[in-house]
């Protein structure tokens, strides 16, 4: 009679026990993912229609300011409690606290969509992350589900958001684990996030949502000079994200410095945006600028478009505008790779292509991520060069990003950065540790 040893017992039950575990996952993600999907759905359509709208009526851009206002008073008398939007969400990930108020969606909503109806430029990453999260979280509240899995929830309920706002599954699972700490992933979260994404993809196309497509055309052979091309590309995509980072960071601060009541920061930045418009004709800049970005895929573009989307976005986003910054990004890097194609001798489909993640990828230390949806958008034959132009732009940004919550898991070269630290305060630190050894320090 054959008799299972110890070792082989405990082999047996561990997948035995997997198999609950695998249903409850599929089960909870999948519960995540419709409301997620379906509210991404409705914002998208809703997000055509405002934006047909507001093209077609120019003179909208001079009601920006008071749009801006209103929604800067809602959020001041209602949004106090989630006025941090995404980093509220990663916040909650990395030390859970209490319930995301069911209010954020409404709010993040209609002020996104109303900073587009009237011309700020925004995007919709940040709006579709935020329902997600939070509609994942009253799950976890009405469930009663303990600390741990709350975590995991909330991580499948930003994979929801991404994935089917971009209708990228796989890029959108692979962000909602790579974007809370840079260069750590947590893996026990990767079924619930893959199941969530792919669900949530599924439901909004069931609702009819279709995504915009990008044709790169002719792919550069790899060869020795067009990876070095592209890795000096990915030097500029990755600069591009930290100056964008960065300048939107600091205009926010100062903008808070400067003026106290809240609703009067978008008032002012929607009168400049306003202003701006008019006097350059710069139209093209504002909203999600979609038109713009596929251009960029067909027809050499100004060398400066890249340029005036980061000034108009950064100005909208600093000034206290509802909506994301992951679409802006792909407009930059999309007309900065156009830009630089002629000079590097390369494709100049294939460059905005590139640069469509690559700046992305250094903005919001994704650099996975974006090589992953560089492949679902535009095939697997760009893959190598989305790989080194990801990679060196994510190496570049440093310890920079669009996401102030974002913790230190692994410093990406010798920063001495402790981990757990938050982006949005290693600026803090290292002044105090220069303040720290200029005092230890002798004096001559």
């Amino acid at each position: 009679m054959l008799r299972l040893t110890p070792m082989r017992r405990l082999s047996q039950l561990e997948q035995l026990q997997l198999l609950p575990y695998i249903a409850k996952w599929l089960l909870l993600a999948s519960a995540v993912a419709v409301p997620a999907g379906t509210a991404s759905a409705f914002f998208l359509f809703s997000l055509d229609h405002v934006t047909q709208w507001r093209e077609a009526h120019g003179w909208a851009i001079w009601l920006l300011p008071l749009a801006g206002f209103a929604v800067g008073l809602i959020y001041h008398w209602l949004g106090k409690p989630v006025d941090a939007g995404n980093n509220l969400i990663i916040d909650e990930i990395h030390d859970p606290r209490k319930t995301v108020p069911l209010r954020m969606v409404p709010l993040v909503l209609g002020g996104t969509l109303v900073s587009h109806m009237f011309g700020a430029s925004v995007g919709r990453e940040g709006t579709a992350v935020q329902m997600g999260g939070a509609l994942a979280d009253q799950l976890t509240r009405l469930l009663r589900l303990r600390r741990e899995d709350r975590r995991i929830m909330l991580m499948a309920g930003i994979s929801a958001g991404f994935a089917s706002v971009f209708g990228t599954p796989l890029a959108g699972a692979i962000f909602g684990l790579e974007v809370l700490a840079i260069g750590r992933m947590r893996y026990d979260a990767l079924l619930p996030c893959m199941v969530a994404a792919i669900v949530a993809d599924q439901v909004g196309l069931a609702w009819g949502v279709v995504h915009v497509h990008y044709a790169i055309g002719e792919v550069a052979p790899v060869q020795f000079w067009s990876m070095m091309a592209v890795v000096a590309a990915g030097i500029l995509f990755g600069l591009a994200g930290l100056l964008f980072a960065t300048a939107t960071h600091r205009l926010g601060a100062w903008v808070k410095k400067l003026i106290a009541y809240p609703p009067l920061r978008p008032l002012v930045g929607g009168t400049l945006i306003a202003i701006a418009v008019w006097v350059l004709d710069a139209h093209q800049y504002i909203g999600l600028g979609i038109p713009s970005i596929v251009q960029s895929f067909q027809v050499p573009m100004a060398p400066w478009d890249w340029l005036g989307k980061l000034l108009f976005t950064v100005l909208s986003l600093g000034t206290g505008f509802k909506g994301g910054e992951v679409t802006p990004l792909f407009y930059i890097g999309a007309t900065l790779g156009n830009a630089l194609a002629p000079l590097l001798h390369l494709p100049f489909a294939m460059l905005a292509g590139i640069g469509f993640v690559a700046v992305f990828a250094g903005a919001a230390n994704t650099p996975l991520a974006t090589i992953i949806m560089a492949m679902e958008l535009f095939g697997p034959q760009i893959a190598p060069f989305a790989a080194i132009a990801c990679i060196a732009s994510y190496l570049v940004s440093g310890h920079a990003g669009i996401y102030n919550a974002q913790r230190v898991g692994q410093n990406k070269h010798q920063a001495h950065l402790p981990e757990e630290l938050r982006l949005g305060e290693v600026k803090q630190y290292r002044a105090q540790k220069l303040s720290t050894k200029a005092k230890v320090e002798p004096r001559d």
